[in-house]
């Protein structure tokens, strides 16, 4: 599977960046006047910048496995360097060369080496038997079960609190405010049920967010009910969906099964936040077997994850997919080279196979908003035409359309579709569920560069 990397682009490489500030930082240290001694390999790029002190900043990127080191003072990662360095690296061949073996400088070999001695040692570690990594399975056990009774307490007593809204009306739901949400969401982070806590959160904010909001509240207190009682009758559920349940209850487990070595494709990365903490999507598909997968990474509130990649490559890379029924994260293992070039977007199907295949997935997680899809030959399609009230994406006959979910029509993700499209038919890539179609990358007819549209 080896296979050349290939220079990544300015917008892949700001992509990386940790906030606005340093891409704006970052973006003006992307010429080469700071710059000297810089080069590159095929896994690596470095250089020395040259700062407000006497000595410059040693800045060097393992390209391979994305991981950086500057000896500037900041604590943002990547620093304003490593992504100045990057775009350099990105736009000019001749500021940044490439060199043979043996040409990389001392300084930047030296962190090289000592970080594959040690991704080669926590392979070596994760590769030991199971009972070498666990000290004490008994206490393990334990620990798990003594866990489980307090998700249980906390279920029971959610589903006393369901009984009682529903009892007094849902719309008695708005006169308490979001205090009293907030306040069962505390209870469930008591009862280690960080899963439960985040949907009553959401319920939290469903009372007065516009019409039809009794109908929405009812939904959602439907599916937490089911989550209880899934929980509280876990024992007699067939394995894949009582790991499911464990999951969306908030229960962690270890990615378990063999790892899939593959091209991974990565299509999408986005950033959801709460006021606790800032939550990293990253979609793959491999290329040879053909799976979606999904990495999730998190960071403390107002600081973004440590975890990038850069969206339109493709990384030579293996997944160990975490358990459960129709579950799609994974964990990142084993990288082997630089990011490859993409050859275009994944194999994808109409509007109606798009709904199929979410449908589908419901049968093995019914708490699933959505689910990753690749519509080819679609057009989008404004308010108004076709009988639809907001933004569709509709198949090249016109026959039938998926909306456009709302949060997605109010954002630029949208308009770069459209002047992606130019009224033509496009192929997109993103989340197809119950709200709709949210889009993530898009690519014109007959490209195979994507365009990122989040």
């Amino acid at each position: 599977m080896n296979q050349q990397g290939v220079r990544w682009t300015a917008e892949q490489v700001l992509a990386l960046a940790p906030d606005a500030a340093s891409r704006k930082a970052g973006s003006k240290l992307g010429t080469a006047g700071p710059w000297s001694e810089s080069g590159c390999d095929d896994s690596s790029v470095w250089g020395l910048c040259k700062g407000s002190g006497s000595k410059p900043y040693r800045t060097v990127v393992d390209t391979g496995g994305l991981g950086y080191k500057c000896s500037c003072p900041s604590r943002k990662f990547p620093c304003k360097h490593a992504l100045g360095l990057l775009l350099l690296w990105a736009a000019d061949q001749q500021a940044v060369p490439a060199v043979g073996d043996g040409e990389v400088p001392g300084w930047a070999e030296e962190w090289l080496r000592g970080r594959r001695e040690r991704a080669e040692k926590k392979g070596g570690e994760e590769a030991g038997p199971a009972g070498a990594r666990t000290a004490d399975p008994e206490a393990a056990r334990r620990r798990a079960e003594k866990r489980a009774e307090r998700v249980t307490g906390g279920a029971a007593e959610l589903e006393q609190r369901l009984e009682d809204l529903l009892r007094g009306g849902l719309a008695a739901a708005e006169r308490p405010g979001y205090g009293l949400w907030e306040e069962t969401a505390a209870r469930m982070v008591d009862a280690q049920a960080p899963g439960l806590a985040g949907r009553v959160r959401e319920l939290g904010a469903i009372p007065g967010s516009g019409p039809g909001w009794p109908v929405r509240l009812l939904e959602e207190c439907a599916l937490l009910h089911l989550l209880d009682r899934a929980w509280l009758g876990r024992e007699g559920l067939p394995e894949p969906l009582a790991a499911t349940v464990r999951a969306r209850v908030g229960v962690p487990a270890p990615p378990q099964g063999p790892p899939v070595r593959d091209i991974w494709q990565v299509l999408a990365q986005y950033d959801t936040a709460d006021s606790k903490l800032t939550t990293r999507r990253i979609w793959l598909h491999g290329r040879e077997s053909g799976r979606a997968a999904m990495l999730l990474d998190f960071g403390a509130a107002g600081r973004a994850p440590d975890l990038a990649l850069p969206v339109g490559l493709a990384i030579d890379a293996e997944l160990t997919p975490y358990p459960g029924g129709g579950q799609l994260r994974a964990a990142l293992g084993e990288r082997f080279g630089a990011p490859l070039a993409a050859v275009g977007p994944p194999p994808g199907g109409t509007t109606t196979e798009a709904m199929e295949r979410y449908g589908r997935a419901l049968r093995d997680d019914p708490w699933l908003d959505a689910w990753p899809v690749t519509l080819s030959g679609v057009i989008p399609v404004p308010p108004g035409e076709g009988g639809g009230q907001g933004w569709q994406l509709a198949d090249a006959d016109g026959a039938l359309a998926l909306p456009v979910t709302s949060g997605a029509a109010d954002r630029a993700a949208l308009w770069k579709l459209v002047a992606l499209s130019g009224g033509g038919p496009v192929t997109v890539f993103g989340e197809c569920g119950h709200r709709g179609f949210a889009p993530l990358a898009g690519w014109a007819q007959g490209e195979a560069e994507a365009v990122r549209l989040l």
